[in-house]
């Protein structure tokens, strides 16, 4: 007996034009650049600051934004643990934008180390870079941009990470962005320092 639902009986179709053609195509590499941080921190901030810098440089981007995502594509999700990690789990569409060659920021607070090890599995290691926004709580808490964190001090919100709900920050990153001397780098400069990365390590160019 056969039947149509079962995923064993599916293949990998290969097509002639691969990542290489897209990269030469592009003249850049793809990778994942993956900000994680509080809210509050400054990931979409940056992530746009970034797709901003990378264009007027000619370079293809897309910005995977936590919020908009869950609009979306994961919409029916909420914020338990296990919702959490499928959040995440479904931004593998990550790994498809760098595989077009483009270069994928994704921005989400993505609190579980564990997952975004996992993200960091489905592509080669060095393609994917990992961006903590180190930046307090308190000042995060004091922008408060979404006033998130007033309703989860006021127990209108639960699970809120950084109140009620771990967040587990990375041991490993590739960049870290903080304060200099108790003052918050501008966009700008957030954007060129994760640019001169880019550069270095040769993902502006085929």
């Amino acid at each position: 007996m056969s039947t149509i639902t079962n995923s064993t009986n599916i293949f990998w179709q290969e097509c002639q034009i691969g990542k290489p053609d897209r990269q030469k195509l592009l003249n850049q590499k793809g990778c994942v650049v993956w900000i994680t941080g509080l809210s509050g921190s400054g990931k979409s901030t940056l992530a746009c600051s970034l797709g901003r810098e990378l264009h007027t440089r000619g370079k293809l981007s897309y910005v995977l934004d936590g919020d908009n995502l869950r609009h979306g594509l994961n919409k029916d999700l909420g914020f338990k643990p296990e919702d959490r990690t499928e959040n995440i789990r479904r931004t593998e569409v990550a790994k498809l934008f760098a595989d077009a060659g483009l270069i994928c920021v994704a921005s989400l607070i993505s609190p579980y180390r564990r997952d975004r090890d996992a993200c960091r599995a489905m592509l080669p290691d060095a393609n994917f870079i990992e961006v903590f926004m180190n930046m307090p709580l308190h000042l995060c808490e004091a922008r408060d941009p979404k006033g998130l964190y007033k309703l989860a001090r006021s127990g209108k919100i639960k699970g809120f990470t950084g109140i009620d709900d771990p967040y587990e920050p990375p041991l490993n990153c590739e960049i870290e962005i903080k304060q200099e001397n108790g003052v918050c780098p501008t966009p700008t400069a957030m954007a060129g320092q994760v640019v001169s990365y880019l550069e270095n390590k040769g993902f502006l160019r085929s």
